[in-house]
């Protein structure tokens, strides 16, 4: 049997360890892939210290993953060899559920599969994953350009979409990281009036360079009355994990606006009056599935928007990880294997 390598965590709170494996077999209904780039994402974290209920170890993390069909299993059809494809966070979904019968696939009630975390990621020479799982990737996109596009680039892309700002709307991002530098740029090409919202006034020239109209500091400013000046905000899309951070922007939004979490916070607490008054809301948005992926790539290609990248080779997937955990990064990590 042919030889991969592969990156795995072994315990909750273990240490990556680059062993050797056989090069799996894609089984009925699922399609192997040649990874050529992963993304770390900070949700790999859920993997490396068992955060996550249920995970089997070992597992292999990452689910920001590109490369190509390598062989498809019995019964897959729209997939063949040769095809640049990748897999995101949603890593499948029944297809007869409640939910599935509705079109909510995201919300499978039955089997809802996480890339990296039900299954073997993407930090590895190979890897399989569900037919339904795979999105078709644009030739204008290099692998490092596509890799983070499939979590943090749909995460934000797909969120401002479905949020119902329209051309012309103030849409406000908090924070300018590896996901709020990609919310700045889609919010600007979707036409929106856009506001980056950050701690510091050295974060004003990126905010500026990414397509920012305005830049608000929120270490000097107070978001919420900047946002108001302007009639609030239609979106505030929040990207940090920080619920303070979160608390003083919310007050920023339009009558009718609606706070749309997509950062981690272990709780958040949001004045009922002010939701009432303004028939405000606060939402979550889930990620997406294969073909908001492909959504998010093509517009991607169509619109300029790129993340900005900082690559190492699977050998040095450590660093890579210590690099992204440390919020040093410029903006997203990713691996790349040679292949």
């Amino acid at each position: 049997m042919q030889k991969m390598r592969a990156v795995q965590v072994t315990r909750p709170g273990g240490p990556f360890e680059i062993v050797e494996r056989e090069i799996p077999e894609p089984s009925p209904g699922s399609v192997r892939i040649k990874v050529q780039a992963c993304g770390i994402c900070h949700s790999d974290s859920v993997v490396k210290e068992g955060l996550f209920p249920g995970i089997q170890y070992p597992r292999v993390p990452g689910h920001e993953v590109v490369g190509v069909v390598d062989a498809v299993g019995q019964g897959v059809a729209r997939w063949k060899s040769g095809q640049r494809v990748g897999v995101g966070w949603h890593g499948g979904h029944c297809g007869y559920c409640d939910s599935c019968s509705r079109g909510d696939f995201f919300a499978c009630q039955t089997s809802t599969l996480i890339c990296g975390i039900s299954f073997d990621g993407g930090y590895a020479d190979y890897m399989v994953a569900p037919a339904e799982a795979i999105a078709a990737v644009p030739d204008e996109l290099s692998v490092v350009e596509a890799a983070p596009l499939m979590c943090a680039g749909i995460t934000t892309f797909n969120c401002l979409r479905n949020s119902g700002a329209r051309a012309g709307d103030v849409v406000a991002v908090l924070g300018l990281g590896g996901l709020g530098h990609l919310g700045v740029q889609y919010a600007v090409k979707m036409g929106f009036r856009t506001f980056g919202i950050a701690r510091g006034k050295d974060k004003e020239p990126l905010a500026r360079k990414l397509g920012a109209h305005h830049y608000i500091d929120s270490q000097s400013q107070d978001p919420a009355a900047e946002l108001l000046k302007f009639g609030g905000a239609k979106i505030i899309l929040a990207t940090v994990t920080n619920a303070d951070a979160m608390i003083a922007a919310s007050g920023g939004l339009a009558v009718n606006g609606t706070f749309m979490i997509i950062g981690v916070v272990p709780s958040l607490q949001v004045a009922p009056l002010q939701l009432l008054n303004g028939r405000q809301s606060v939402k979550g948005w889930y990620s997406g599935i294969a073909v908001d992926s492909q959504d998010t790539l093509s517009f991607s290609v169509l619109s300029g928007v790129r993340a900005m990248n900082e690559v190492y080779p699977i050998e040095q997937v450590t660093e890579a990880y210590e690099r992204m955990l440390s919020g040093k990064a410029r903006f997203r990590v990713v691996l790349t294997t040679g292949n």
